[in-house]
């Protein structure tokens, strides 16, 4: 039998909150009896919430948290000022060592610097990036950072390697994950002045398998394991992977279903594009970890589904069975 892992949900998260929070922590308790969950919000509103289910509740705990950061409040100010928050609250419960983990689908920034001041990061981390696995073609591949560091520096980006390569080995399961960097051409004297300073720094880590550089074109056909970068192009590769993704079901959608021709050819290939789509659907594998802090923390989309909110909670399990944290730790100190 596995190890319980203690996890805390914020339940005022996100734009559907509490119905979507709450909703992904009864499914993930349902389907892992080595899961305990606890609720960070407004106790009658969580309560009122979890009405609705039958589920284990001797596994479910609702904390008390009277106060929401909402997203457009300026993060720093908000942690240091609502003391009370479901944020504050439950990234205090890891820090504090009562839970192991915390996943929220509130607001971006104030999730990001309560990570870094009130968790904290692992002695020798300089920075901690947002690494979310999207869907290739080969499977699943890491990107980091997606959001967390645009003023990243060569050092900042080698830690993100190393730290993104034991998180594929250990969590997905890929034997010496391929890394590499993002650039705007193969040859290693392109890019820009972090990619260049960067470069050659990376190709003398022994303890990453790094391939060198991937341009953005070469990211969905599943060319690296880890996809290392800079915040604000992280980001901008992920809402764009995520915008052409949508565009493209929707006109599939919509092509299918424009004649009674198409639509009989629709029920002929619905199963097997049904089960291509299904791999491409980002919600199956969780939230973003951001990695080398003491606990964990996950953020998951503000439009985060239940299923999303569910397999963030599994992504915890994960994390404290392979011991991520200490193998960090262990990796970057000597």
């Amino acid at each position: 039998m596995s190890e319980t892992v203690r996890v805390v949900v914020d339940a005022m998260g996100g734009d559907y909150a509490p119905e979507i929070p709450v909703k992904g922590a009864v499914d993930a308790l349902k389907e892992n009896r080595d899961i305990h969950i606890y609720l960070t919000g407004i106790p009658e509103v969580v309560e009122q919430e979890l009405k609705k289910y039958d589920y284990p509740r001797e596994r479910m705990e609702v904390v008390a948290a009277s106060q929401v950061i909402e997203t457009a409040e300026p993060p720093v100010t908000a942690i240091r000022g609502k003391k009370d928050s479901s944020i504050v609250v439950g990234q205090t419960m890891v820090r504090k060592g009562e839970a192991d983990a915390f996943v929220s689908s509130g607001s971006t920034g104030a999730v990001l610097v309560g990570g870094q001041v009130i968790v904290g990061r692992i002695k020798g981390v300089e920075r901690a990036p947002l690494a979310p696995l999207f869907p290739t073609a080969k499977g699943a591949s890491l990107l980091i950072d997606c959001g967390a560091n645009v003023d990243a520096r060569p050092s900042h980006l080698v830690q993100f390697a190393k730290m993104g390569s034991i998180y594929m080995e250990n969590v997905v399961g890929v034997d010496k994950p391929k890394v590499a960097i993002v650039n705007i051409g193969a040859e290693e004297e392109k890019g820009n002045a972090l990619v260049k300073e960067t470069f050659p720094l990376l190709k003398e880590c022994a303890d990453i398998n790094f391939v060198g550089s991937i341009e953005a074109r070469d990211i969905p056909a599943g060319a690296a394991d880890v996809v290392v970068c800079e915040a604000f192009v992280g980001n901008v590769i992920l809402k764009l992977y995520e915008g052409v993704g949508m565009t493209l079901i929707s006109q599939i959608k919509g092509s299918m279903m424009s004649s009674l021709r198409s639509k009989l050819g629709a029920l002929l290939v619905k199963p097997a594009l049904k089960g291509t789509l299904k791999r491409f659907d980002p919600s199956g594998y969780g939230g973003a970890p951001l990695l080398g802090l003491k606990g964990l923390v996950v953020k998951t989309h503000g439009s985060a589904s239940a299923d999303e909110i569910k397999h963030a909670i599994f992504q915890c399990q994960q994390f404290k069975e392979q011991r991520i944290a200490d193998k960090i730790r262990e990796h970057l100190l000597v």
